[in-house]
């Protein structure tokens, strides 16, 4: 793994702070981002309530009657200082995707726009394994990537109100999957049966920043 960007320590309000390793989405700094995140669960740090990685930083909750930020930010600086070489263990998952049609509205525009056919662009799609880059902005949403340079596209101009559970959202060099109804402004591609989200569960999300996924097309 290449080394990590030296990062910068910012405080969030009086009970959180952020662990920001680069202002631009890219392999190294998804790297850092999920090998620090596993340091820091591993350190078991003083008052840290919660963890979260995210696409280029890590969030940290904290209990300010525990630990002052500035006493946390010493600690942090530690860990890095001995973090791991790798993301330590993930684990690997294989998703179905029905493609276009109503479950993906999108998806004739979207490979038209990349310069292929639809069948093109789900071979495309699939043919490599994606990194899980971080899930949150809803409950059980999950970001994937990254894609190759030439199957990235903006996000649309317009901004749905409203998709179901288990839509395929593509833009931006990331595959994307909800569990919960939310407004998008991504291109919808198609739709799963598999829900990361699981209010009941413990932890309420299966997949984790570092897994990987293999997306197949549904017959």
């Amino acid at each position: 793994m290449p080394d990590l960007p030296i990062p910068r320590i910012v405080p969030l309000g009086d009970s959180a702070l952020l662990v920001r390793f680069s202002d631009r989405i890219g392999d190294e700094a998804t790297s850092a981002v999920v090998a620090f995140a596993r340091t820091a669960e591993d350190a078991r740090l003083p008052g840290v309530t919660e963890i979260v990685p995210n696409l280029v930083s890590v969030l940290l909750l904290y209990d300010p009657t525990r630990i002052t930020f500035t006493g946390l930010s010493a600690e942090l600086r530690l860990a890095i200082s001995r973090r791991r070489d790798d993301a330590g263990e993930t684990r690997s998952y294989s998703i179905a995707i029905r493609f276009g049609g109503a479950d993906g509205p999108d998806l004739d525009a979207v490979a038209e726009a990349l310069g292929m056919d639809s069948h093109t662009f789900i071979a495309r799609h699939n043919g490599a394994p994606l990194r899980i880059l971080a899930t949150g902005f809803a409950p059980g949403f999950v970001y994937c990537g990254l894609h190759a340079e030439d199957m990235r596209l903006p996000r649309r101009n317009a901004v749905r109100d409203r998709v179901p559970p288990g839509s395929v959202l593509f833009a931006a060099g990331q595959t994307a999957i909800t569990s919960t109804p939310i407004p998008t402004g991504w291109h919808v591609i198609g739709r799963t049966d598999f829900s990361n989200f699981d209010p009941a569960g413990t932890p309420p999300t299966l997949l984790r920043a570092g897994d990987s996924v293999i997306f197949e097309a549904m017959a």
